[in-house]
């Protein structure tokens, strides 16, 4: 065999050693391999306009206490549009607290702390009630054991004077008992825990200065 074919048999030989190395260390690239895919400038259009129709849509701080379309909603929308910080959740929550309080007071007969939260009708009923306690003689020993319940049932606002009324329906627990001048129980029972179903109606100007709401209506 000749010089030059035996040189041209190395050659090739290297060749092939080269090209399976190559493979080994970097792979083959198949004809089926999917390309790489980068996401269109319309495919991003429409993920913008998909994130504007969730942010423009139902506010669920207030859905998740009130049917979407009804008056209610639409007045607590109103009463955010008057006063941007307003929060339905934090209220109901200052609503809890609110209850308890004025609840335990208005048993206790002691009025004096919980008067700038109610309305000057509600405190007058209120104050009446304790009078008639006090001039028989009577007082009542409570104690709150919690809330069983609490529900957002009805909202207004009134856009000329930009007040805003909350309805919420409250059903508490509680023991109580009501004693004598002789200090002799002759209602109740200080082991039972009762229910109490409560109807209140709070209200305040939104936007002003004065942070309370007001206790404005009660019923049962």
């Amino acid at each position: 065999m000749s010089s030059p074919v035996i040189q041209l048999l190395v050659l090739a030989a290297i060749a092939i050693f080269l090209i399976l190395r190559l493979r080994d260390v970097l792979g083959t690239r198949e004809g089926f391999e999917k390309p790489a895919v980068t996401r269109k400038t319309e495919d991003r259009d429409e993920m913008r306009g998909n994130l504007k129709v969730i942010e423009g849509g139902p506010d669920p701080d207030i859905t998740d206490h009130v049917g979407e379309d009804t008056k209610a909603a639409r007045a607590l929308a109103a009463m955010k549009a008057a006063e941007p910080s307003f929060n339905v959740g934090e209220f109901l929550s200052g609503a809890r607290g609110a209850y308890e309080m004025i609840l335990m007071a208005f048993e206790a007969g002691d009025l004096a702390k919980i008067k700038p939260f109610l309305s000057d009708d509600v405190y007058e009923t209120f104050a009446s009630v304790v009078e008639t306690r006090a001039e028989k003689g009577l007082t009542i020993e409570a104690d709150f054991v919690g809330l069983r319940e609490m529900k957002l049932v009805d909202a207004d606002f009134d856009p000329e004077t930009r007040e805003g009324e909350v309805t919420v329906r409250f059903i508490g627990e509680l023991t109580s008992v009501v004693r004598d001048k002789a200090g002799e129980i002759v209602e109740g029972n200080p082991k039972e825990v009762k229910r109490q179903k409560d109807t209140w109606t709070f209200a305040r100007v939104m936007g002003s200065d004065n942070p309370n709401w007001q206790l404005v209506a009660t019923g049962g």
